[in-house]
């Protein structure tokens, strides 16, 4: 049984089982009255509805945009995070002087501010990306800066008694030392972002998979509703599958 464990299909063969028995369980539940129907759909109509929003809601081209959004935005954060978090890190003064007004930012209702977004950019996918970099920039920035600040001293001694260079220093102990802290920041950003991409879409009705759940739950079409989120919940599962992709791929880097 232990060597089954440790299959490599097995995690996935699992979590689809407890996605199955939980849907089976909510069936039986909702049938037998005890959960409200009026709430939450039965899972079987949620199945029909996926084909149904596939074939009428182009839900394809809503993920394309609310993907496209999503890479942006990410990668965004990443290509500025990382930097200013090294900054802080080589910078002790800065740091110690804007590190809590970063961390302060991650709780920010930034959502909040969208009026001002619409009005600097405008009624599409520019504010939805503005936003989105806004509430996934703090977790890489802070991750970055701690990892390097948790390098350890023997190493940094270790480069030191090689007479390397700044930049040495930096790509061949700091920077593979820091990755996995970077890394964890990078896939609280991408929550972050993915939440933001949906939720604006759904709060200004601007293209993609929220403007798509904002509809169907105006026309009180629950199934259909749960169905979009689902497709929602793919879209994440697919870029955390590409992270750790990347991951994998930079590990021989360490």
């Amino acid at each position: 049984m232990s060597s089954l464990f440790r299959k490599p299909w097995f995690p996935v063969t699992f979590g689809g089982m407890c996605f199955v028995a939980v849907g089976v369980i909510v069936e039986v539940l909702l049938r037998l009255g005890i959960l409200n129907r009026y709430i939450l759909p039965f899972p079987s109509e949620v199945l029909a509805a996926m084909v149904r929003v596939i074939e009428e809601e182009d839900i394809l081209g809503r993920m394309a945009v609310s993907g496209m959004e999503m890479v942006v935005s990410g990668f965004a954060v990443v290509l500025v995070g990382v930097p200013l978090g090294t900054l802080l890190y080589r910078v002790r003064v800065l740091r110690l002087a804007v590190e809590d007004w970063i961390a302060a930012l991650a709780a920010a209702p930034i959502v909040l501010a969208f009026p001002l977004f619409l009005v600097i950019f405008g009624r599409g996918m520019g504010t939805v990306i503005a936003l989105a970099f806004c509430f996934g920039l703090a977790p890489v920035v802070l991750k970055t800066t701690e990892g390097l600040v948790g390098t350890r001293q023997v190493l940094i001694n270790v480069g030191k008694s090689l007479n390397m260079t700044s930049p040495q220093m930096f790509w061949e102990i700091l920077f593979p030392s820091a990755l996995p802290s970077i890394f964890t920041g990078i896939r609280l950003s991408w929550t972050f972002c993915l939440i933001a991409v949906i939720g604006v879409e759904f709060l200004v009705n601007i293209g993609g998979l929220g403007q798509l759940i904002n509809d169907l739950a105006e026309r009180y079409d629950m199934p259909a509703t749960y169905a979009a989120i689902t497709f929602v919940i793919l879209v994440s599962v697919l870029f955390f599958i590409l992270l750790e992709r990347l991951e994998k791929w930079l590990q021989p880097a360490r």
